[in-house]
Order: structure tokens, then sequence, then C-alpha cells
């Protein structure tokens, strides 16, 4: 096994038996700093508000408003002044919980320690440490520093949150000399953010700090931050196109206004009303509100989303990266299988395998046995033999029912050289050996003998035993995983295992739940720690065993690279890095550490995997509906910005006035935020998602949309002209052309809506209903003064509706492509 260096600067001098001095510690606290890992530099009120700065949408929400209040028009102003709130407040609460996911690593962590300084034991604060310490644990503490183990008492370490491994961690003490050593084995280093489980262990301290391993993960944590979601750069990318576009428009319109001798007052009204039809502050609204209905949705199926920007990345997901422990199994060991001796029954192994158990509440094989075989009250115990390395197996002396009797419990190899069997006797428990190893199980085997009543119990029998029959010990899979898995297999996204533990038991767990056909291809990353790994063979294998955190996050970034839209399950410290770097990090409610909820996108509160099935479902649906409704304002926006920019260009009088602006609002704002909101259809689609990198909107749906657009401007516009030249009312044209052109633009709203929701569900069918009343307000006399419109004739209203259907009959072809995967 690699053996790992230990610096000669972080022991030289310092004497393992005494302690370190005053002098010694004032100097290393100077040369090494405080044991503190989290430290992070505090983000302050001001920064996030220099962050949102940079938001042109803020920019152009204040200047318009501004101008709004130099005309006296205050009820405009406050309204984009408002519209400000929800941008900020967002921006906040991502800066906040960026921060967040780092402090959380902090609960990982010792907060006092019993130290060895001057020849005497006291108490300290653990970030007071430094190398060179001398230090103790006991059971059900957390280990403070990267250390080497001085002495150890069946020393057994819990890494799972660390490294990923399962079952319990034995340590051994590195060998006395009289000069610190250079480099020492794995099994003899204890490092921060493990638990030690059983014995007493004397830490010689070696790193703190940044320099553990608990500090490379924050390091990592922080250089991987949560990068933008595709969505949110292209919504950006819509808002800065949408603001020069009718920032430009705005300048021309008021210039070509002067030029053509309307006046000041005129060419600012016109370029003020243009802005308003043309400012896009929908666009993040939408998507706010898309997001806030997501987050709940995800919520009713168990799933609580932390990050709202989250929702819309779930849907796309083509690459799940999963951890084991505690994720696919049940995170806690159990006796799985027995193999009786002749003339014992099942039931019978387990119970005598309880009365050689020590009774540590914290040695997980133990528990899982005393689970198994219930309390004896019958028995005494007389004496125990305990574990030891070099012992290799667990003795007692039992007085039970009058008789004295020992129990053995240990290595397979070890409890079959006490009971003296030959290798030919003993092929058969062989072979049942080598078949639940290959299952990645843990084995021990369990023996016993009655002895003679004089017998002294301080003396361990070393022969003579019968072997009772073999015990194997697993991490069971969760109820429904592999329905969950293979649903995820059959919708196209690929599931690969990363873990921790060994490549026996991991690729045994992935054949369980499907993986790879049942056969899955295991890529074992033990020894490559601090090596380069081909990109190729991890993005390729099903299960990547003995990972670090380092790799864990070369293999997210690889599946990136390739075009993956990457989902990382973890609940442990050992995850976060992948989990932040990932475009959704999920993390486990109920088992997952603090640092990993803070880290995580998503948590599942019962953690369970089936629940991200059902996320991903919602998530689709939810992408969908947002796809949808951008579409909408897309194909609304375009006329009203063309019509309200190309009549006044002519020459002819505004086409829209403020309150008609006012109006359109009105009805644009509740159909783009209530009108597309349908429900997942029950389970995960079975569309594959596609290949590549991710848009919002695929190339065929952006020639939809400028051939729905166009066709609505050309049915506006048309309408306008009809008004004017020979639809219009005599004594005044341009207002039968506005209110006309007025009422194809709404009808053409009402078919938007109709043609990309079906008008499936009530919420749609209402806003259908209300468009049309409020088209129907034209015709009423007492209102449309107020209204500044004009009613229509007959042949008006016709022309109005087979415009609108012709417009909506050019929109069908969007709806056919959103209706594919994306």
């Amino acid at each position: 096994m690699t053996q790992l260096p230990v610096p000669p600067e972080c022991l030289q001098g310092s004497n393992p038996q005494t302690g370190l001095d005053n002098a010694q510690l004032a100097g290393r606290r100077r040369q090494f700093g405080d044991n503190d890992v989290t430290e992070a530099r505090q983000r302050r009120w001001w920064t996030v508000i220099l962050a949102s700065a940079a938001d042109p949408m803020l920019w152009f929400l204040l200047v318009v408003s501004g101008l709004f209040f130099l005309l006296g028009d205050t009820t405009e102003a406050v309204v984009l002044l408002l519209a400000i709130i929800p941008l900020l407040g967002m921006d906040a609460w991502l800066h906040r919980r960026t921060q967040a996911s780092t402090e959380g690593l902090a609960t990982r962590l010792a907060a006092q320690a019993r130290v060895l300084r001057d020849g005497q034991w006291q108490q300290v604060a653990a970030r007071e440490l430094v190398p060179g310490d001398v230090v103790e644990v006991v059971p059900g503490d957390w280990i403070p520093a990267d250390g080497l183990v001085l002495d150890e008492q069946q020393l057994q370490v819990d890494e799972s949150s660390l490294t990923g491994e399962s079952f319990p961690v034995r340590k051994q003490a590195i060998a006395r000399q009289a000069n610190p050593p250079t480099q020492a084995d794995p099994a003899q280093w204890a490092h921060a953010g493990t638990r030690l489980l059983s014995g007493t262990a004397r830490l010689w301290i070696v790193h703190t700090g940044a320099q553990t391993r608990y500090g490379e993960i924050v390091r990592l944590s922080r250089a991987t931050g949560q990068a933008r979601t595709p969505l949110q750069q292209a919504v950006s990318r819509l808002v800065r196109w949408i603001l020069l576009a009718a920032l430009l428009l705005c300048l021309l319109l008021a210039v070509v206004r002067l030029v053509q001798g309307h006046g000041l007052i005129d060419a600012l009204i016109s370029a003020l009303t243009l802005a308003v039809a043309a400012l896009p502050e929908e666009f993040p609204v939408v998507f706010t509100l898309f997001l806030g209905v997501g987050v709940y949705r995800l919520a009713q199926r168990q799933a609580l989303v932390r990050r709202a920007v989250a929702v819309e990345n779930i849907g796309r997901v083509s690459a799940v990266c999963s951890d084991k422990t505690g994720t696919l199994t049940e995170g806690e060991l159990r006796l799985v299988q027995c193999v009786p001796a002749a003339g014992l029954s099942a039931e019978d192994v387990p119970g005598l395998a309880a009365l050689a158990c020590g009774g540590s509440a914290h040695d997980p094989m133990d528990r899982a046995i005393l689970t198994a075989a219930g309390s004896d009250a019958t028995s005494t115990r007389l004496a125990s033999f305990p574990f030891t390395e070099d012992r290799r197996r667990e003795t007692a002396l039992i007085q039970r029912d009058g008789q004295l009797l020992a129990v053995v419990k240990g290595a397979p190899e070890t409890v079959r050289g006490l009971c003296g069997i030959d290798a030919a006797q003993y092929q058969p428990w062989q072979q049942q050996l080598d078949a639940l190893a290959a299952q990645g199980l843990k084995v021990i085997g369990c023996a016993s003998q009655l002895l003679p009543p004089e017998h002294d119990p301080s003396v361990e029998p070393a022969q003579g035993y019968a072997l009772a029959g073999l015990l194997a010990f697993g991490d069971p899979l969760r109820e429904g995983v592999r329905e969950a898995v293979q649903t995820c297999l059959q919708a196209g996204i690929r599931v690969i295992m990363v873990t921790g533990d060994h490549p026996l038991t991991a690729g045994a767990i992935a054949a369980q739940i499907g993986l790879g056909d049942g056969a899955p291809r295991v890529v074992s990353l033990d020894g490559h720690h601090d090596q380069a790994l081909d990109a190729d063979e991890l993005t390729a294998a099903d299960v990547i065993a003995r990972a670090a955190p380092g790799q864990k996050l070369q293999l997210v970034q690889a599946l990136q690279a390739r075009g993956h839209t990457v989902a990382v399950t973890g609940d442990g410290v050992n995850d976060v890095p992948a989990l932040q770097t990932a475009d959704i990090g999920i993390a486990m409610g109920q088992r997952g550490t603090r640092s990993a909820r803070e880290a995580a996108a998503i948590v599942l509160l019962d953690d369970n995997f089936r629940t991200l099935v059902n996320a991903i479902a919602e998530g689709r649906q939810l992408f969908a509906n947002l796809q949808r409704g951008f579409a909408y304002l897309l194909l609304v926006h375009l006329p009203l910005v063309l019509s309200a920019a190309l009549i006044p260009l002519a020459g002819l009088p505004l086409l829209y006035l403020p309150i008609h602006i006012v109006w359109l609002e009105l009805l644009i704002h509740p159909t783009a935020m209530l009108g597309f909101q349908q429900h997942s259809p029950p389970g995960l689609e079975r569309r594959r998602p596609v290949d590549g990198p991710v848009r919002f909107f695929p190339p065929q749906a952006w020639w939809a949309l400028l051939l729905g657009s166009a066709s609505a401007t050309a049915a506006v516009l048309a309408a306008y002209a009809a008004g004017l030249h020979w639809l219009g009312n005599d004594t005044d044209p341009a207002g039968s052309a506005r209110t006309l052109a007025l009422v194809v633009l709404m009808l053409c709203s009402v078919a938007f809506l109709a043609v990309l929701s079906g008008l499936a569900g009530r919420m749609p069918r209402l806003i259908a209903g209300a468009g049309l009343a409020s088209v129907a307000l034209v015709q009423l006399p007492l209102l449309s003064p107020l209204l500044q419109v004009q009613p229509l004739g007959p042949a008006a209203l016709a022309l109005a509706l087979v415009l609108a259907g012709l417009t909506a009959l050019a929109v069908l072809p969007l709806r056919r492509v959103l209706a594919g995967p994306h």
C-alpha cells in the first residue's frame, strides 16, 4: 500500500511522551497558524449590491422610471422601481447560499481537544492545535487534525464522510523509534473530519488547518464555485439584446419624430412609450415565478430546492454520479447472510457470535450481530480477549446453563486455524467464502467449544474449537433503488456509482441495481490519487471505486466537457467539491452532513433515490413550461415593439398610447406567468436527453419564433392599414386604425396562449376568456372614450378574427418543435 509522507518540519523537535512546551508552541503557531480549515472572508452587504450593479436590467429600470417621474407619471415610475426588488433579493439569496456551503464544513470538526503539553493533559480549543501536539481521542469524538497513531486499543474509525468507505477502518500504531518517521502507512493515520468508533487513540498531530485532507476538500470547494446555469446565461443574453435594441429604437424614433416636426414633447413621449413596450421586465419576473413554482412542486415530491435556478437544470440531466453509501444503500452494516455448520441453524450462529461481542455500542459489526441475535439473559461473561490486528479474533468465556463455553469470532483463516481444519475439509467453506467475498460482503467466522469446569478463565483457549459457521455483512440496497436506476437508464440518463469502497463491494452493488446490464465496468482508482486520470476511461465506467474527492471532481468535469448535464448525489464531506461543481448537486436530507446539504442545490428530504427520478420528471415539465412562457413573451413582444416603432417612423400618428401599453401589459403579464403552468405527467418521461451543449431554444424553435412573430407583426400592420383606409371611421380614421390594430394584437395574444398551452387546464382557459373579454371592452360605448378606442363594425371584427386565426396557424410549427426533446 502507498506510504504517505510525513514532513520533517511538522514533528522535528517534538516529544510524543511529554508533548510540546510553551516555547515550541509559540513558534509553531507562528509557523503553521491556527487549526482552522473553514475560515472564510465574510461577505458584506455592499458586496451583494456591487455584484447586482453589473445587471443592465437594473440600470435600465432606474433610468426609465426616472424619466417617468420627470414627466409626472408617478404610477408607471413606481411600478418600474418595484420591479427592482425581486432582482436584488435573488442576488442576495444566491450570494448567501454560496457562503453557507463553506461554513457548513465546520460541523464535522472537533470543537475541543485533550492535548498533552509540558507533560500535563489539558483541554483546549481544537483550533489551537499545532503540528507536534499529542492528543487523546475517545469513542464518539471527532478527530481534530491529521496525525499518526501512537497508541491504540481496538481502534476503529468511521471514515465514510471523508472517503465513502462504508465499513469501519481499523488503525494501527506506528513503531517506536528514536526519530520521527518520514512516512507512514495509511492505516497508521487518523484524519480530521472522521470519527472514532471504538478504542482510545493517542495521536501525534502532523497536519492542521488547510494542510489536512479535510482542508483540501475546503480548497476544492472554494475553487469550484457554482457556475451560472445555461438558462441564466440565455436569459441574460436575451435581456441584453432586447435592451440594446430597445435603446436604439427609442433613440431612432425620438430623432425621427423631431425631424418630422412633431416637437420635443411628442418625441420624448414616443420614445418612452416605445421603451415601456420594449422593456423586457417580464422575462426576469416570469423566470423567478416559474422557479418558485418549481420549488413548491419539487417540495411536494420530497425534494427541497435550495437554489431555485437548479429547477431548470434538473429536467435536462443526462448523467447522474451517485454516491453509494447512504444513497443507493442504507448506510448501515447489516448481517445479510449466514452459512451454518451441519447440525446448526442460521439463527444459532449469530447467537453464538453475539456471546463473543465486546458489547461496544460504537462497533458497527457488533451492533449488526447483536441486532440479529437479540439479547441473551441466561449467559454470564467471565472473561474477554479483545480483537487486535495481530490476533484478528475476539474471544469470550461464557457461563451458560451450568457449562463453561468458549466462543470466538474473527477472520475466517484465523478461526480455521483454531479449529484445526485441514485444506480438504475446509474446501467447501472456502467456496462459500469466495462466493460471499465476490458479492462484496465482509465475512467473519465463528466457532465455539465446551471447556472443563476447572478451566482458568484468565487463559484463552488456542485450539479445540468447532466451526459454527460464516457470517456475511453488507450495506443493503435501499428499497426501490433498482427500479429507480432502471427508470433513469430507460430515460437515457447515465448512472455512474462513485464510491470510496472496495471495487468488489462496489461492483456487487452495481450489479444488483442493474448497471452495465448486470456486468458493470468497474474502475478502481486505488493508488492513483496523485496521478492524472484518463477522462475517457472515467466517463466510460459504470463504477468508480476508491475515489478521492478530487477524482470525483475530475469525473464531473470530464462528463461536463462531453456535453452532459451532470447531477451528483452524496451525503458526506467528501462529496462537497463535486456537489458544487455539478450542474445539479443533490444531497441526502436525513443522513447528509450539513456541509453537503449547504453545497447542494437540491436536498432529498426522504433520502430516497427514487425521489430523484420524480424530481427529474417534474423538472422536465417545468422546463417545458418555462420554454412556452418565454416563447409567448417573444411572440407577443416582437410585434408590439415593431408595430409601435414602424408606424411612427413612417410619419403616422402613434400607434399605441400610454393607456394602451398599460392595457396590453395587464393582459401579457398574467398570461406569461399563469397560462403555462401545466403539471407533469406521472413518472419520468421516456425521451432521451439531447447530446452536446444544452440550448434554451433549439435552432428550429428560433426560426418558428421568427415566423410567428413576423406573422403577428404583419397582421397588426395590415389591420392598421385597413382601419386607416377602408374600415375606419371617416371622422377619425387614425383612431379606428389604432383600435383595430390593438384588437388584432390582443387576439393574437389569446391565439398564442391557445396554441402553446393547448388550453389544457383551468387557468389557461380562464386567461383566454379574460383576453376575449378585454377585446369586448372596445365595443362598450361608455368605456371606449376612457380607453381611447372606438367600437368596431362587423367587417372590422371579422377581419381581426381572420388575421388572428392566420397568425395562430403560423405558430403551430413552434408548438411541434417545443414538444420535442430539449
